[in-house]
């Protein structure tokens, strides 16, 4: 996966980026199944094509924030043994934003990709703050994403590959988890220049 942000960013300045948020998000779920594949490269593409679905005719920062919603969502009831409960990063705000507490049998804290793209989904909220700056909460959703990552590093598996693995011998943030934040990034890079 550690060519998957070279390849956005030559995307992205390979030629214009598609002006329609929901085609930009299509040409990206496109672009990562292609080039990623496995499991990864789906769950990916799954996120990325309900995410351009739900930013149909839309493209303010709400409808971000809702894309966002829509594509952990579709990663969250195609995952065979998903369990249909939600949580709440937000339960103490009027809006909340729902997250998949189960995926695929894993939550946030069991050192995988969900660690650091829940993460991220919840600075992304910030997106609903009528005159919230768009470049500066995905900023913030990279940090986030990346702090997550890292924090992988410290966690005992509960899913996913590495779970079948002794903790002693994992010393290494989860890959999913740096792959999130990396491709956040690389979106992130492509939009400042």
């Amino acid at each position: 996966h550690s060519s998957i942000p070279a390849a956005i960013r030559e995307w992205i300045h390979s030629q214009p980026p598609p002006a329609a948020p929901s085609q930009l998000l299509s040409s990206l779920a496109d672009l990562l199944l292609e080039k990623m594949g496995g499991s990864s490269g789906v769950l990916y593409g799954l996120f990325l094509t309900a995410a351009a679905r739900t930013l149909r005719g839309r493209s303010d920062p709400a409808a971000w924030a809702d894309a966002v919603d829509s594509g952990i969502d579709a990663m969250q009831r195609s995952v065979p043994g998903a369990v249909g409960s939600q949580y709440s990063f937000w339960e103490s705000q009027s809006q909340s934003l729902s997250i998949p507490h189960r995926y695929g049998g894993a939550a946030p804290g069991d050192r995988t990709m969900l660690d650091s793209l829940c993460a991220a989904a919840q600075a992304l909220h910030s997106l609903r703050i009528p005159g919230a700056d768009p470049l500066r909460v995905l900023e913030a959703a990279v940090q986030s994403a990346e702090a997550a990552a890292e924090a992988t590093r410290h966690m005992e598996a509960g899913a996913g590959r590495a779970s079948y693995i002794r903790s002693s011998r994992l010393e290494h943030p989860d890959p999913g988890a740096v792959a999130v934040a990396a491709v956040l990034g690389a979106v992130l890079g492509g939009l400042r220049d």
